[in-house]
């Protein structure tokens, strides 16, 4: 088992800090040219990883071009498009809504504040504060994604459990200037080393300040289950 710093934050100072020297390269994956396709791309992905979302998107933009080849197509057909997706069904109704929103209520142009963009049918804040930092750049959040929650429960930076008390948590003790950065680079590392099922606590530049280490630790601090 790890020994993590005296504090929160100095914890959070310490897995920025060598977790941006292991990914230096570290940004976000999905693919997109515009607001509009960040905003539909962040939709499907929920629940879905980014590299299928990638594939998917590829010829989902070269069909639909601006908000009303969104909201005018048959909720069928968009659906149709999206099928390998999963819950493709839900998510063609919150793209065909949203874009409808958006022609009627923001003159076709994606909102650029939380409150207008969490009104969009299928956003939610995480949603929102993707679109907001890499549509708008504006951080006023952090994106609390399946590994953001993981490994910040592991690592003993939050004993929360939603993603919004996460979020707060973390705003508290990450420096804000990072708060974009801390969620690329926890996805990156939460794929790379620290899965869900197969943490390679060997390989783990945090193993020693991980108070889930599987050294020594009997408990998955992210799940509550033994390793």
């Amino acid at each position: 088992m790890g020994t993590p710093r005296e504090t929160r934050a100095e914890q959070a100072e310490e897995i920025v800090s060598r977790l941006e020297e292991a990914y230096p390269d570290s940004t976000i994956s999905l693919r997109y040219t515009n607001r509009l396709e960040l905003l539909i791309a962040v939709i499907l992905s929920a629940q879905c990883t980014d590299e299928r979302v990638n594939t998917e998107t590829e010829h989902l933009f070269e069909k639909y071009d601006g908000p009303e080849a969104y909201a005018n197509v048959p909720e069928e057909e968009l659906a149709e498009d999206l099928n390998s997706i999963t819950y493709y069904n839900s998510k063609a109704g919150y793209i065909t809504e949203s874009c409808q929103q958006i022609l009627e209520d923001h003159d076709g142009e994606v909102p650029d504040t939380m409150e207008e963009l969490t009104e969009l049918p299928g956003v939610g804040r995480k949603t929102a504060n993707v679109v907001l930092q890499h549509g708008h750049d504006v951080v006023e959040g952090i994106v609390v994604d399946t590994h953001v929650q993981r490994l910040s429960r592991r690592l003993g930076l939050t004993e929360e459990e939603r993603p919004e008390k996460i979020e707060q948590e973390l705003m508290e003790i990450v420096p804000e200037g990072y708060w974009q950065q801390f969620t690329h680079l926890c996805i990156d590392h939460g794929r790379a080393i620290c899965a869900a099922r197969s943490a390679e606590c060997d390989e783990c530049v945090l193993a020693d300040i991980c108070p889930s280490e599987k050294g020594d630790s009997e408990v998955d601090l992210a799940s509550g289950d033994p390793w």
